[in-house]
């Protein structure tokens, strides 16, 4: 078999694995599903919120930045680390504490203000549509090159992957 074949072979089951424990592990209920029955250790929860911060967003989009501007594009990766972990060290235990699972939900909830928590349901959407941006850029990158397929090809393959898994 050549590579091309190889690459089909590992990528299908890595994702019939992925979609073996997807099958497994089912969540029977919200809480279930937003922090896993609280069944994950905090080790294990932190390492899974490292591996979301270590996205194509970061990676392509940071290594390219440095790339394009040179050494002062290293600020915004500072800037990027930086405000990821304050946001885990000043807001992630307070969501748990409050017993509430989105951000605005505890804003809302924290200043008893409805205006507050839509103001934070606007930021949200912001900030993920900005962010999904960059991940399905990046998305479409490995694909196109993985599959040999041009990249807004990849970044449908991609979309309909990220579908599926979700539903």
């Amino acid at each position: 078999m050549d590579v091309q074949q190889w690459t089909f072979v590992f990528v299908g089951l890595t994702f019939a694995l992925y979609i073996g424990i997807a099958i497994m592990t089912r969540a029977g209920n919200t809480s279930e599903f937003y922090v896993a029955g609280k069944g994950v250790p905090p080790l294990a929860n932190g390492l899974a919120t490292a591996a979301d911060w270590m996205s194509a967003a970061s990676f392509l989009g940071m290594a390219g930045l440095i790339s394009f501007v040179g050494y002062d594009g290293s600020v915004y990766l500072m800037g990027w680390t930086g405000g990821y972990v304050l946001l885990a060290l000043l807001l992630a235990p307070y969501l748990r504490k409050f017993g509430k699972f989105t951000v605005p939900d505890f804003i809302g909830d924290r200043y008893y203000s409805n205006i507050a928590r839509t103001v934070a349901v606007i930021c949200a959407l912001l900030v993920s549509f900005t962010y999904i941006a960059g991940q399905m850029r990046g998305v479409g990158l490995v694909f196109s090159r993985f599959l040999e397929v041009p990249i807004t090809t990849g970044v449908i393959i991609g979309m309909f992957i990220v579908l599926f898994y979700a539903v």
